[in-house]
């Protein structure tokens, strides 16, 4: 809402609450043994959890987002953790035998990382990241991640008539579903990574979480007229 509000005075309660948001994010924040890979844990009353979902890889699209406007120290602190958990998402899949990601992952002191619920439903979380920190870096790496993702898509996941999602991220076994999310998010998100920059420009337009693109609005503060 504040980048679509052209980050506007009108709008900077989001910034803030956004920024707020992000402060208890921060408590999240664990390092596996030995690899030191950084993952968000769940948080259950006063405890955590040491577990983090796929689904929560979107978090590194939303910290590269969230240095627009943001301070110089916030936005390379943000920037640094949105690299370290976008490396860890993409191990969620280089993993496993399937190259596919389980739903979840479980962090054991000394082991790294375990597939927990280990069925993939072609999430678009990750690719998601990854177009943002291609936008954002210009790093090549994360078009040749995205890359190793869709093609064990097509391994794994195509069939005559669509693709589906695996009921096991270990063995390979199929279900029988595609879900709608896959054609409007997981393969927008990958044209977008591997198209020009100018394809709907970060600076016009920005994505709602279902991946929808809205314009920013262009209007100014009013002490500015």
């Amino acid at each position: 809402m504040w980048i679509q509000g052209n980050q506007t005075e009108a709008v900077t309660q989001y910034r803030e609450m956004w920024d707020k948001s992000m402060e208890g994010m921060m408590g999240l924040v664990q390092k596996s043994t030995p690899s030191g890979y950084t993952y968000l844990a769940e948080r259950s009353g006063s405890s955590l959890i040491n577990k983090m979902d796929e689904l929560a890889c979107f978090a590194p699209g939303m910290l590269t987002l969230g240095t627009v406007g943001a301070s110089p120290e916030k936005s390379r602190q943000y920037l640094t953790l949105a690299e370290e958990l976008a490396w860890t998402c993409y191990n969620f899949y280089m993993s496993t035998p399937t190259k596919l990601a389980g739903e979840n992952y479980n962090f054991y002191p000394g082991q790294d990382m375990r597939v927990g619920s280990s069925y993939n439903i072609l999430r678009p979380e990750t690719i998601e990241s990854f177009m943002y920190l291609w936008r954002k870096t210009g790093k090549t790496k994360y078009r040749d991640w995205g890359w190793d993702i869709f093609q064990a898509f097509e391994r794994q996941s195509r069939t005559p008539s669509g693709y589906v999602g695996l009921s096991d991220v270990n063995s390979g076994q199929k279900d029988d579903m595609m879900q709608s999310f896959f054609l409007a998010e997981t393969l927008k998100y990958l044209y977008l990574l591997f198209s020009p920059s100018s394809v709907i420009p970060l600076d016009q337009w920005v994505f709602n979480t279902e991946a929808h693109p809205l314009r920013i609005i262009p209007r100014v503060d009013s002490n500015d007229n």
